[in-house]
């Protein structure tokens, strides 16, 4: 098929005012990661059939796709035509024009989440420990509680001895029985910086009395300050939430902007056939399997939030999230906001008939084609930790210089 061609200009003009728009880079993720535009979306030519219709769920959205000069667009572009999709274009001269265009090019994966998570401690300014100052605190017994905030594998994989599990999104449903001592000092932490500096701002923006620090840098910087990890760790943290914690993260959902709806105002959204709406179940596998919304994917929602170009590939979509608590939902809500996207919190439903079964998952791609997180693992080298952590901290700067992010932080 003969593909029409947008320049880089129209694409970043569709991200400024807002417009929908999936922009595809089908390139496998490894060579994703060397350099893209900000909120490019992996989808390697190869997978199409696997992913399409998961993550772009309406057929006539602006799909605009680019590659390296590797000759993957057309093939991509077939595939995707195969599946029913049909407003594709290219961008003009790859990823070259884009760079020739004199915007800017972002490492990594996830980049724009992790982007964000930096906006938020450079304007919260959200405190912090080093691994030195934690790896004393434990030595000398301090009235602490580790909370980990990373997917419970990766938990599992290694961790900080004594820590708990409590997976990002749960942080505020959780933290109230993981520490119900207000003189107990919190600690977050993940494998980098990313999560931790979400998980840490939001007990703070969700009022817990207790002081709460992120574990700066994570597992990464706990490797490089040579202190040790544990291995094989099976705690989790069990539900009991922050001192009025439903209405606080209710509050900071309004906050930022997310709005509450029922399910009339719900298939409204479904009901405008030019706007493509994600419907995303923010709660745990467990609790999804045993009953779920029909028609919602499941996420839990500190994956979403930081794997949101993964999940919603259509920058200027709508996002709607439900959890039977409402404190998930909430919390999610409010980062997907500041994030620039337009958020809702389906409420109710719950009563009614459930479709029951795991979740639908997506076949991990090949892993010769996988770009290999820094963060990931017990084999990384050093230099790899740090040239990571490096980048991270560049970041703000970065996204001043593409200036197409369209971030708050409340």
């Amino acid at each position: 098929m003969t593909l029409p061609s947008v320049t880089p200009s129209d694409v970043r003009a569709a991200l400024l005012l807002r417009e929908e728009i999936a922009l595809l880079d089908v390139r496998h993720e490894a060579a994703f990661a060397t350099g893209h535009p900000l909120f490019a979306a992996n989808m390697a030519a190869d997978r199409i059939g696997l992913e399409a219709e998961a993550r772009l769920p309406r057929k006539d959205v602006p799909i605009v796709l680019y590659d390296d000069a590797e000759c993957l667009v057309a093939k991509a572009a077939d595939q995707l035509a195969a599946l029913g999709y049909s407003n594709i274009c290219q961008l003009a001269c790859g990823l070259q024009g884009w760079k020739s265009a004199g915007f800017e090019v972002f490492e990594d994966v996830n980049s724009y989440a992790k982007a964000f998570g930096e906006l938020v401690e450079h304007r919260r300014h959200t405190p912090s420990l080093a691994a030195e100052e934690v790896g004393a605190l434990i030595a000398g017994g301090a009235n602490i509680q580790i909370l980990d905030v990373r997917r419970f594998d990766e938990y599992a994989t290694m961790n900080i001895p004594g820590s708990i599990s409590v997976p990002g999104a749960e942080l505020v449903l959780r933290a109230g029985r993981a520490a119900p001592d207000p003189d107990t000092t919190i600690i977050v932490n993940c494998a980098g910086r990313t999560r931790s500096i979400i998980g840490t701002q939001s007990l703070i923006n969700a009022g817990v009395t207790n002081k709460v620090r992120a574990l700066r840098n994570g597992t990464i910087g706990w490797t490089l300050a040579k202190q040790t990890l544990d291995h094989g760790s099976s705690k989790r943290g069990e539900i009991g939430a922050i001192a009025g914690g439903e209405a606080n993260a209710r509050d900071v959902a309004y906050r930022a902007g997310v709005h509450h709806i029922g399910f009339a105002e719900m298939a409204a959204l479904q009901a405008q056939a030019g706007c493509t709406l994600y419907r995303f179940d923010v709660r745990s596998e467990e609790e999804y399997t045993a009953g779920h919304l029909t028609g919602f994917r499941h996420y839990p929602g500190g994956q979403l939030v930081q794997e949101i170009d993964m999940a919603a590939p259509v920058r200027g979509a709508r996002i709607v999230v439900t959890d039977h608590l409402r404190v998930r939902a909430d919390m999610t809500a409010s980062w997907l906001a500041q994030m620039g996207w337009e958020v809702y919190v389906l409420e109710g439903g719950y009563d009614g008939k459930l479709e029951i079964g795991p979740p639908f998952v997506i076949p991990k791609p090949d892993p010769s084609h996988r770009y290999r997180r820094p963060y990931e693992g017990t084999d990384v080298r050093e230099s790899a930790m740090q040239a990571y952590l490096d980048w991270e901290y560049g970041l703000v700067e970065q996204l001043r210089r593409d200036g197409t992010h369209g971030f708050f932080v409340i």
